[in-house]
């Protein structure tokens, strides 16, 4: 029987889907390593499937952050160094720190906020570190909603996922444990107590020293191995 043209597209759709889970389970276990090349026709015979499949997997990867794509060059694995890392949080600093202020000042809905912590908690429980870091990204990304500065959301999509998907493969290639952020949840509870109670500046600053910190130990922090990190 002959498939009709909206059965072939949903096949389209699943195989690149199916690709892509594919690429990223081998960018996770550390077989794509950051920076390296995702060469389409090799994964494309690896896997039995055209240049074009792999591609537009690929491309699902690239809007999720685990992969960056230059005009006419190969896909690499997101990779970044301890100095990218640094100016990153300075950024996200007086960026998410705008974003709170913001929020407090309109007196905004925090549930969402309040929503992804409860989601790293139950995760930090279950120790499972790709959970917490989708709920922890869900956080930061929901308190620059919040702000509704188009602009301030606009540069959070372009920075957050790619830098999530990074601290993701870190973490989960070096077998972190998920205690590594359990430390500061009471720090994004007071970042939601504040919102909530129309702290705008007090917010602003809290979350810019919050990421000074944070900055000062995150790049060695997420290859350690658990067992360093409870020594």
């Amino acid at each position: 029987m002959r498939k009709t043209k909206r059965s072939e597209n949903g096949d389209v759709i699943l195989l690149k889907h199916t690709l892509a889970e594919r690429l990223r389970a081998e960018i996770v276990k550390g077989v794509l390593r950051p920076g390296e090349k995702i060469v389409e026709g090799v994964w494309g015979r690896s896997l039995g499937v055209s240049q074009g499949s792999i591609r537009e997997a690929i491309n699902i990867l690239a809007k999720e952050g685990f992969v960056t794509k230059a005009l006419g060059r190969s896909a690499r694995v997101v990779s970044l160094n301890a100095e990218d890392v640094k100016q990153i949080y300075q950024l996200r600093g007086a960026m998410e720190g705008l974003a709170a202020r913001l929020a407090a000042e309109r007196g905004c809905d925090t549930s969402k906020l309040e929503q992804a912590l409860k989601t790293m908690r139950r995760s930090a429980e279950k120790d499972d570190v790709a959970v917490l870091l989708d709920a922890n990204l869900a956080f930061h990304l929901e308190l620059c909603r919040l702000s509704e500065n188009s602009y301030l959301l606009e540069h959070s999509y372009r920075i957050l996922p790619p830098f999530f998907a990074f601290v993701r493969i870190r973490a989960i290639v070096s077998g972190q444990s998920a205690s590594l952020w359990a430390k500061d949840f009471a720090a994004y509870q007071r970042i939601i107590d504040f919102v909530k109670e129309g702290e705008g500046e007090i917010v602003e600053q809290y979350i810019k020293r919050m990421m000074v910190r944070i900055a000062e130990t995150a790049y060695d922090s997420w290859e350690k191995k658990p067992s360093t990190l409870r020594s």
